[in-house]
């Protein structure tokens, strides 16, 4: 719950984050009066802001205090990222309420009843949540109505909110161009699926049999519906499994989280891998599911290692404590926009950046 008072009286309701976040401790109303370097210099010290006035209003001066947020440093992760948490916690500190059945109580405000269900789940009563994280569920609503375009597939993918949406194309065509370890292919895993794009990928390159499997139940219900959308529910089973299913198979495929560092809320575990938990889960199971003469597909990017997050002499260590061999390396370079940005503070990092599928044997 979050308390506060509001004309000399006090008034509470449920708190909403998906981020995991805590409610603040102080709270005052505010509404279009109020100056964009107050409302900065409030949320700084830790003094939320429960929004009264128009809603377009409330969304200008969360960008007037995003511009007002300190800039990381080029060049250092840990920085980078303390600096990024720094901003996400000020910006958080502007709020908005919600009535009975996530309806938004503001003049000008949009209907986000479709995008909350989707996220919080039916709404009973009134509650306060993060604008700044509204406007993710607004954004996150419009990629799953609208999907993502994968010319492998010739189709779109559909990705739930807080399920890694599969805009990084170049990690997609190397699993639809790398050269498969039998023909016919019979039984694949996907470990870690997502939104199901890599499983739907494997379908349609004629795997026989796909167990997709993820630990998310998000992402399991997301790469269900995927993969229905595009016919291929005969031909790929999606599990809410960590890592491997029962039984072995002659290919197994795995997109894991790139940089072994700690999420900083349950959106970034398809980001952050902490000490490398699920990429050693992978490499140490995998010779145990793996059929004779069958390959594994690690699809790692090296950015952790242009960031000294781990070197390049740590995943061919773990390769060999894991007993797998590199039967081959396909390499490609992203061709999102970020590695041209020389504004983004890892720009010489991500400009350095290849993403390589490793073909794994045993």
């Amino acid at each position: 719950m979050i308390t506060w008072t509001e004309e000399g009286q006090e008034h509470s309701a449920v708190w909403r984050s998906a981020s995991g976040a805590a409610p603040p401790k102080r709270v005052v109303i505010a509404d279009d009066r109020l100056p964009a370097d107050t409302a900065y210099r409030m949320a700084c010290e830790g003094t939320a802001l429960l929004w009264r006035g128009d809603f377009q209003n409330a969304r200008q001066l969360l960008r007037a205090m995003a511009r007002r947020c300190k800039p990381a440093e080029p060049g250092d992760f840990h920085r980078y990222r303390q600096a990024r948490s720094q901003r996400a916690r000020t910006l958080g500190m502007l709020l908005i309420p919600f009535d009975a059945g996530h309806v938004i109580p503001l003049r000008r405000a949009p209907d986000v009843r479709v995008a909350c269900e989707e996220v919080y789940g039916a709404a009973a009563g009134p509650a306060v949540g993060q604008l700044r994280e509204l406007l993710g569920l607004i954004g996150a609503h419009e990629w799953r109505e609208k999907g993502v375009e994968i010319p492998a597939l010739g189709a779109r993918i559909h990705p739930y909110h807080g399920v890694f949406s599969p805009v990084r194309g170049e990690y997609v065509d190397l699993v639809a161009t790398a050269p498969l370890p039998a023909r016919p292919l019979g039984t694949a895993f996907d470990i870690g699926t997502g939104t199901g794009v890599l499983a739907a990928v494997l379908a349609r390159r004629g795997a026989g049999h796909v167990v997709a499997t993820d630990c998310d139940p998000r992402a399991v219900a997301c790469a269900r519906e995927n993969v229905a959308r595009l016919g291929l529910a005969d031909s790929v089973e999606v599990t809410e499994t960590d890592l491997f299913p029962p039984g072995r198979a002659q290919l197994v495929v795995c997109n894991p989280p790139w940089l072994p560092a700690k999420p900083s809320s349950p959106l970034d575990q398809a980001i952050y891998d902490p000490g490398g938990r699920m990429l050693g889960g992978f490499l140490d199971g995998l010779a145990d599911h793996l059929e004779p003469g069958g390959e594994g597909w690690l699809i790692m990017s090296d950015l952790a290692e242009h960031l000294g997050l781990r070197t390049r002499a740590d995943l061919l260590g773990a390769f060999e404590r894991a007993g797998v061999r590199v039967v081959d390396r396909l390499d490609t370079r992203p061709r999102h926009r970020r590695p041209h940005d020389d504004a983004d503070p890892l720009h010489a990092a991500r400009a350095a950046e290849v993403t390589s599928l490793w073909r794994l044997g045993v």
